[in-house]
């Protein structure tokens, strides 16, 4: 059994929306939670080989000369493999991060053997009243403490680690059970949301 609590939790900060058009990976934050607790934390800004937009200067507070300095992103994702193991993933909005992860490793012929959770979907399933499911929203409605800033690849990991474990607590007190696979929060991203009540009770 592979329990919910002890997973990666991670986020990239990019170039743009998506590596298909050519945007690339300019930061990687995780951090790895075992039993419930947070074991190691992994972060390094990385170049990506091209100049980023004022945009993206501006949302992420990354600089183009911050990433002139920066290790490339074969030497970072390299280590990053690393660091992963044979860990499951977890990432709020996971697709976009998957599909980062995915194009990254593709170019330096690395893999991982972990499944995949998005910690967004499950949100929408367990905190139903929540104005919306952003990261940021949803640490808010969850009375989550704040300190630093979001759209920083590590401190949205972070914060996205907090939300993942209240929701794995919260799962438990619904359903009764002591430990919470993470294959239950994978069903429970895909199910409709009126469906919810009856799937906890009957896991």
């Amino acid at each position: 059994m592979s329990n919910a609590d002890t997973v990666v939790v991670l986020d990239f900060e990019t170039t743009g929306l998506s590596p298909g058009a050519g945007d690339r990976a300019i930061e990687i934050g995780a951090v790895r939670i075992e039993e419930g607790t947070v074991t190691a934390r992994f972060q390094e800004l990385m170049n990506p080989g091209q100049r980023i937009s004022g945009f993206i200067e501006s949302y992420t507070g990354i600089t183009n000369a911050m990433l002139a300095r920066a290790r490339p992103c074969s030497e970072v994702m390299g280590d990053f493999a690393d660091f992963i193991g044979d860990f499951n993933l977890v990432a709020h909005n996971a697709g976009f991060d998957k599909r980062f992860l995915d194009s990254e490793f593709a170019r330096i012929s690395k893999s991982y053997s972990g499944q995949f959770a998005c910690s967004m979907l499950a949100a929408r399933r367990i905190f139903q009243d929540a104005p919306n499911h952003q990261l940021g929203t949803l640490v808010r409605h969850m009375r989550i403490p704040v300190e630093g800033s979001f759209h920083r690849a590590l401190y949205d990991s972070e914060m996205t680690a907090k939300l993942w474990l209240a929701m794995v607590e919260n799962i438990k007190q619904r359903s009764a059970q002591s430990a919470i696979e993470f294959r239950l929060i994978q069903k429970l991203a895909r199910i409709p949301k009126h469906s919810v009540v009856r799937f906890l009770e009957q896991s």
